[in-house]
């Protein structure tokens, strides 16, 4: 079965669910995968194997730019043990891919546009063979200067990274009067650094020939249909010969979102006839996957002497690196959700993106709000400054709320609790001082300080991000439901292409499934492309988006399996009619046969932003967040201590109430990563930290205790009021511990991450 009906305008029957079942629809129903996870017996796609399996591996571009003048496989492919050393011209089709602009090569034809640009494949018996025989691989580049910043990259006269140019996309927004003054101004430029999604499991995976002449693909991924699509494009196979299915996933947030080895290994393994396993260390994984955008932001905000806010212009360009990813909705985002959860009457709104030989960038968590949130967030601690308000109150004052209109001139149409959000964290218990404990202190054990030179400061935050894909973009979910038998008793088997990355989408369509059938015992088949697509894991969408269609197909089975004998109900494990009368147990329907349904499901449909005004109503649904940041800072040395945070997200319906809460503590420690440490360092094109030694992320003892409330305000247009969670935590937390950066140095703070040169001065 398909419905490609509008499913939003449906209301559930919630007479003729059973919620008796445990582990249903808001329970902290136990994670499938988990006991196996902390027990480390869990298989990741790291763990794949296959008997007279190959090895893999990809020769990099050392240069940000270069032209290739000529490639000598001569001394690779005499080397024993080699069975194919491969490069762009043995891509069987399209030489070039890409997530929305197929502008990247498979491997680089007459030039490289950044440093770790794949140039050639290798497969060979032993994977120390395949990196010797990739090292033995001669290339002539000749040596150009790199395009490495992205406001030069835009201006006259630089330098095209494309024969298009640098200008990937600009998205202007524009509403009320562009030439709006006000009593107060306040102006400032803000800058984000590069993050990395720093994933534990680095990409992996194995491509094995099939007999068909297709291939069959295990892979780590986000989203397994636009891979396929991908792959079978250049391999020049139609899609039905090019099959993924997923392997376990050691974390995405986004970076999996782009093909990695998909196309090598797939290459290296029709070659060869023989599977090949490739498996990026931790260093390839740094080139080998997009990165957040770097950010340069320029706001002016002007305002009423009360706060009462007239007017915002603002611009931000965004670093796209060399390739496009998804940089054109990462801009979209930036500029439509740029100007934060206010009410503002004269919005004068551009954002840019551009090409660089920079790594390229693409999707992290949050997808260009946490960029923009920096911004205006940043520029609403200096207009309270400047007029000498609290800076909630300021928030309070111009907070959104349900039925305002945003600046692309979409109205809110759910829930929009900014200003509970904000008075939730302001009024959280404050914590404790230090009490003289090193590990209390700024620096820790290392003994740095006593308490001397020490100032606590207090930062407020609140976000909001779209939740699921935007500007007109077909997003549905498909889902396959089996009722069934199992040894004499009601079972029932969930298939989707649904990708779990770790936030527990296995445990939430179990979940579902429970509520609506009211059966126990609940399967969820490994995701693969021989189901219709999910869309990605990514833009808080899986539960809305995949819950939907699994809810959907549930509720297509029930009927067909209550039609069977004119029922009306099922209430453990019997149909009953409308006046309550047993007809019949679901196990003696079930001995006729196995009852399947297949759905696909949209979400009410969104529209492209007007290409000159931005105007539009291009998001499904928003979701919003605020933290309040409590700050230990040395003022001396520079280092920074984070004592506790309190926030507050709405969430629509906790569908998952354990995750829930494991997604806010998770979501909030990748925002104070960008705070206080996370940055690749580039100089003119040169990754310079490609490791977990020098690009640092957060541990359990950089993390404080969190105070956290969850509101459950439904939104009437999703499966069960939910709302996406994942990304906003991420986005409020970095701006609120700057926030409270700045209350206890007095210092600007206008970069992220914060060093101590910029608290001390130095």
């Amino acid at each position: 079965m398909t419905d490609t009906a509008a499913p939003h305008t449906v209301a559930p029957d919630a007479a003729a669910m059973d919620t008796s079942v445990p582990g249903g629809v808001g329970d902290d129903a136990r994670r499938p995968d988990g006991t196996l996870k902390v027990l480390g017996e869990f298989a990741y796609a790291s763990d794949l194997w296959a008997r007279d399996m190959l090895w893999g591996t990809t020769l990099r571009s050392p240069h940000p730019r270069a032209r290739i003048r000529g490639i000598d496989l001569t001394d690779a492919l005499t080397l024993p043990g080699v069975y194919a050393v491969l490069t762009h011209e043995d891509v069987p089709g399209a030489k070039l891919y890409g997530l929305e602009i197929a502008d990247q090569p498979v491997l680089a034809i007459d030039q490289v546009r950044y440093q770790g640009e794949p140039v050639a494949i290798v497969a060979a018996d032993h994977p120390e063979t395949a990196r010797r025989a990739a090292a033995r691989i001669t290339v002539d580049y000749e040596v150009l200067p790199p395009v490495a910043d992205a406001e030069a990259a835009l201006r006259p006269g630089a330098d095209a990274v494309h024969p298009t140019g640098n200008l990937l996309r600009h998205v202007p927004v524009r509403r009320g009067d562009p030439a709006a003054a006000a009593e107060v101004v306040v102006s400032g430029e803000f800058h984000v650094g590069t993050q990395d999604q720093a994933f534990l499991g680095p990409e992996s995976g194995l491509a094995m020939p099939a007999e068909d002449g297709g291939i069959d693909l295990y892979i780590a991924t986000q989203w397994l249909h636009v891979d396929q699509k991908q792959v079978a494009a250049c391999l020049g196979l139609p899609t039905d010969k090019v099959r993924l299915t997923l392997a376990g996933v050691g974390g995405a947030f986004g970076a999996r979102e782009d093909l990695s080895m998909q196309v090598h290994a797939s290459m290296l393994a029709l070659r060869t006839g023989r599977p090949v396993k490739m498996m990026y260390g931790r260093e390839e994984s740094f080139f080998g996957h997009v990165h957040r955008h770097p950010a340069t932001m320029h706001y002016e905000l002007g305002a009423r002497p009360d706060g009462e806010l007239v007017y915002l212009r603002a611009g931000i360009v965004l670093d796209g690196g060399a390739y496009a990813s998804s940089s054109t909705a990462v801009c979209a985002n930036a500029a439509t959700l740029g100007i934060g959860p206010y009410r503002v009457p004269n919005v004068v709104m551009d954002a840019y993106v551009a090409y660089t030989n920079n790594p390229p960038c693409g999707a992290m968590r949050g997808f260009g709000a946490v960029q923009a949130c920096f911004g205006y967030e940043s520029i609403m601690d200096r207009l309270a400054g400047a007029l000498g308000l609290d800076p909630v109150d300021v928030r309070i004052r111009n907070a959104l709320a349900t039925g305002d209109t945003m600046p692309t001139g979409q109205v809110v149409d759910g829930p929009a609790p900014v200003a509970q959000l904000l008075r939730l964290v302001a009024s959280a218990p404050a914590p404790k001082l230090a009490t003289g404990d090193l590990r209390q202190l700024p620096g820790g054990v290392s003994n740095t300080t006593h308490g001397e030179g020490v100032v606590r400061g207090v930062g407020y935050a609140v976000s909001i991000k779209n939740v699921g894909f935007s500007e007109g973009f077909d997003d549905y979910a498909t889902a396959r439901v089996r009722l069934h038998l199992v040894g004499g008793s009601p079972a029932v088997v969930v298939h989707t292409s649904a990708v779990e990355v770790g936030q527990g989408l296995v445990t939430v369509q179990a979940q579902i499934a429970r509520t609506e059938l009211g059966v126990q015992q609940v399967v969820v088949a490994i995701a693969d492309t021989s189901v219709g697509s999910a869309g990605s894991t990514s833009a808080s969408r899986q539960t809305y988006m995949t819950g939907g269609a699994v809810r959907a197909a549930c509720v297509a089975v029930r009927e067909r399996a209550l039609s069977r004998v004119g029922g009306t109900r099922l209430v453990a494990g019997t149909i009953i009619d409308e006046s309550g009368v047993r007809l019949a147990d679901l196990v003696d329907v079930l001995r006729e046969g196995a009852v399947e349904e297949t759905v696909q499901w949209r979400h009410r449909p969104t529209e492209p932003l007007d290409p000159v005004t931005g105007q539009g109503n291009a998001h499904v649904q928003y979701a919003f967040a605020a933290h309040r940041a409590t700050v230990d800072v040395d003022t001396e040395l520079g280092l920074v201590r984070v004592v506790e945070i309190a926030t507050a997200q709405d969430v629509g319906k906790a569908i998952n109430p354990q995750a829930v809460l494991g997604q806010i503590h998770g979501g909030t420690a990748q925002g104070l990563g960008l705070a206080l440490m996370e940055e690749i360092q580039m100089v003119d094109g040169v990754l310079r930290n490609p490791s977990f030694t020098d690009y640092l992320i957060p541990t359990i003892l950089d993390m404080p205790p969190m105070h956290v409330d969850v509101l459950e305000l439904g939104d009437p247009h999703s499966p069960y009021g939910l709302r996406g969670v994942g990304e906003p935590p991420t986005i409020s937390s970095t701006p609120a511990i700057v926030a409270a950066i700045r209350a206890a140095t007095g210092r600007p703070l206008t970069r992220v991450p914060v060093r101590p040169e910029h608290i001390v001065g130095c």
